[in-house]
């Protein structure tokens, strides 16, 4: 079996997010030897491919190395990335069915554009001990979905952030009732080639920092849409030392997410399911 490391939402190698992917299967292997092989390869997430009958339309499971995840944006476009530029699928548009239903990738000119559903964001009071969680940052505004966003004065803060993530991953548990994980977000400094700057730590999910969070841009599009008057933004994640760069268009429910994507490293895996 083969296996590529794709950087994802990266103009260039070493930039963005890294993601495995395993080349396509006719069955999922047991999900033990899935999640042994995501806690081997040591990324963000390990994707795994599901071929059927439909040459342009696959299953798509995605693992970090503690724990499987319902969703995943850089993986995704890992995975597009690796079908259609390293096994040389010729479709327009590929579908994948993935525990949060279907989700599309297509070329649009030199990016990935992903077809994510936008999540139901809600404004909730500030939970008690976050801003000490995150290093004495002032937290103006809590958000909470699938996990917590907590909005900071400026760029500056964001990349200041100290997370004790150990208290990030139960304060989030506590407001969200999900895995536990943070983003600390705010407007970008004048002058930047994006409008939102963030980061993204993940504790719940077996992941200190992230450097490049698609599911994350399905909660910080709703939210600074509204803020700013325009569904089409750019984001910038400032993961120390990478960094990812998306730009995210809101339609109604659904969340248009384009971005970049490099292949690092293709090998061949020496074990079997």
């Amino acid at each position: 079996m083969r296996q590529w490391t794709v950087d994802a939402f990266a103009s260039e190698p070493f930039r963005g997010n890294p993601a495995c992917v395993v080349e396509p299967v006719r069955a999922w292997p047991a999900d033990a030897w899935m999640q042994k092989l995501a806690a081997e390869n040591n990324q963000a997430e390990t994707a795994y491919l599901l071929a059927g009958d439909d040459p342009a339309r696959f299953g798509l499971r995605w693992f970090t190395p503690t724990t499987e995840v319902p969703l995943c944006g850089h993986a995704t476009l890992a995975s597009a990335h690796v079908l259609l530029a390293e096994l040389g699928l010729g479709a327009p548009l590929v579908t994948f069915d993935t525990q949060s239903g279907p989700l599309t990738v297509r070329r649009a000119g030199g990016l990935y554009e992903m077809d994510f559903p936008a999540a139901q964001v809600r404004q909730v009071e500030v939970p008690t001990g976050l801003s000490e969680a995150l290093g004495g940052l002032e937290v103006l505004e809590a958000w909470a979905a699938q996990m917590l966003v907590a909005v900071v004065r400026d760029e500056a803060a964001v990349r200041a952030a100290r997370p004790d993530l150990a208290a990030l991953n139960a304060i989030s548990i506590e407001a969200t009732m999900g895995r536990g994980n943070v983003a600390v977000a705010a407007l970008a400094d004048a002058g930047r080639p994006y409008q939102v700057v963030s980061r993204f730590f993940a504790p719940g999910s077996g992941i200190p920092e992230d450097p490049a969070t698609g599911s994350l841009h399905c909660m910080l599009s709703p939210i600074y849409a509204a803020k700013l008057g325009s569904s089409v933004l750019k984001f910038h994640q400032a993961y120390p030392g990478r960094g990812g760069d998306l730009e995210c268009e809101l339609k109604g429910e659904r969340v248009l997410l384009r971005g970049q994507a490099q292949t690092v490293l293709a090998g061949e895996l020496r074990v079997a399911p």
